[in-house]
């Protein structure tokens, strides 16, 4: 490891004297590394320096170290790998096809705050003691969040949630066995006719992945506006404008929180809006939008569709003392038609659970709904007893009822 850390050396020094961005600048500075490692090998021939070992290995080690993320770059190159986290410089974890292992991998505490300095170069985001938490985009789309002392115990806590592209239309979904084929033609007639769309789940449940493959149902005249905290949703459309919310500066001024951001979208002629996730406040802007005759998506935390009803139900009131539920709860029955539930099996694999339709009618505090698919003996079929949203179907030339018959 001597020899490597020699080249890492030369290499650093030769990217700082050619004003080189090792994050930018890739293949030039691939080239640089190439050069180096093999000016040093033969000078280790001569017997100047220590030997280097394997030319090809010793290449991507010094690679990885200065134009990519050093030990943890083989684990984002990995595509079987799903997550990373570190509890500590010697617990550094992956979560591989859904299920979690313990790496033999062991840095230091410097290394590890090196590591994360050079994540967050990128973002412009910040971390320190005024400021503990951290959410960020990896050039690559991975999500990154970070966790300092105090408020951790005594280590750093980092976590990569990498950007994996396994599905990106509704026939993935069936293929990879997440959606029925009848499922997924319902799903996206659904989207082309623009019902209002609720994805919810647990985390790591797919929702991003389910919003992303909903919106490739979207026409491809439509322009979408998509509102986020962190950069995740990756639609396959060609008129498509991201917004996402930043954090205060050092004066703790600047911020723009996910509300600003809803309100800042309907002022850009969009078509369809979609928000990432809804977790506060900004549930009610949302639910304002949509009320407006503008179709959207967005996901939510929840244990199964209906909490998911009561949830969006229950978050508005965060706005302010003035909101009450007798303006939310007919709110949410008039603009959001389905609700798709996505599940996370103890083997990893991500399934819909259940498809709920809501109906426009409020009796006693609760919303009309049934069940349009729900899972029987393991498959998802079609168990709708009234037809959803049937005037949306219309209006686009589809017959829901054909839709939904037994295949």
């Amino acid at each position: 490891m001597e020899a490597v850390r020699i080249v890492e050396d030369e290499v650093r020094e030769l990217i700082r004297r050619r004003g080189l961005d090792p994050l930018r600048q890739v293949a030039e500075v691939r080239r640089l590394v190439e050069a180096a490692v093999t000016d040093y090998d033969e000078r280790a021939l001569l017997g100047a320096v220590p030997p280097l070992g394997r030319i090809e290995a010793a290449r991507q080690v010094v690679f990885d170290a200065v134009a990519g993320f050093g030990p943890l770059q083989p684990f984002l190159d990995d595509p079987g790998i799903e997550e990373i986290w570190i509890n500590s410089p010697s617990e550094i974890y992956v979560a591989r096809d859904g299920e979690s292992e313990l790496t033999s991998l062991n840095l230091t505490e410097q290394q590890v705050r090196d590591l994360v300095e050079r994540m967050l170069k990128s973002s412009g985001r910040r971390l320190d003691l005024s400021s503990p938490f951290v959410d960020a985009s990896l050039p690559d789309g991975s999500r990154l969040h970070v966790v300092i002392p105090d408020v951790t115990r005594v280590h750093w806590a980092v976590n990569i949630r990498k950007f994996t592209v396994r599905a990106s239309r509704l026939e993935h979904l069936v293929e990879l066995g997440t959606l029925s084929g009848q499922a997924a033609r319902f799903l996206g007639a659904a989207v082309s006719s623009g019902l209002n769309i609720l994805v919810s789940g647990a985390t790591q449940a797919g929702k991003t992945t389910m919003l992303n493959c909903l919106g490739s149902s979207i026409g491809s005249r439509e322009r979408v506006v998509t509102v986020e905290e962190i950069f995740e949703l990756a639609l396959p459309l060609r008129d498509v404008v991201g917004l996402q919310c930043r954090q205060p500066n050092l004066e703790g001024e600047g911020e723009i929180p996910l509300r600003r951001l809803v309100k800042e979208a309907l002022r850009m002629r969009p078509d369809r809006l979609i928000v990432g996730e809804v977790r506060e406040a900004e549930s009610l802007d949302m639910l304002i939008a949509l009320n407006s005759g503008l179709p959207g998506m967005c996901s939510l935390h929840a244990n199964s569709a209906h909490d998911a009803v009561t949830k969006i139900c229950t978050l508005p009131l965060l706005a302010g003392p003035n909101i009450s539920a007798s303006f939310v709860l007919p709110t949410v029955a008039s603009c959001i038609d389905l609700v798709v539930h996505c599940t996370r099996l103890s083997n990893g694999r991500r399934q819909v659970s259940e498809i709920l339709a809501l109906g426009r009618r409020v009796e006693n505090g609760v919303i009309e709904s049934g069940l349009v698919f729900a899972r029987i003996e393991g498959a998802l079929q079609a168990v709708a007893a009234s037809m959803p949203a049937p005037e949306k179907f219309a209006r686009a030339g589809f017959d829901v009822a054909t839709l939904l018959e037994a295949a």
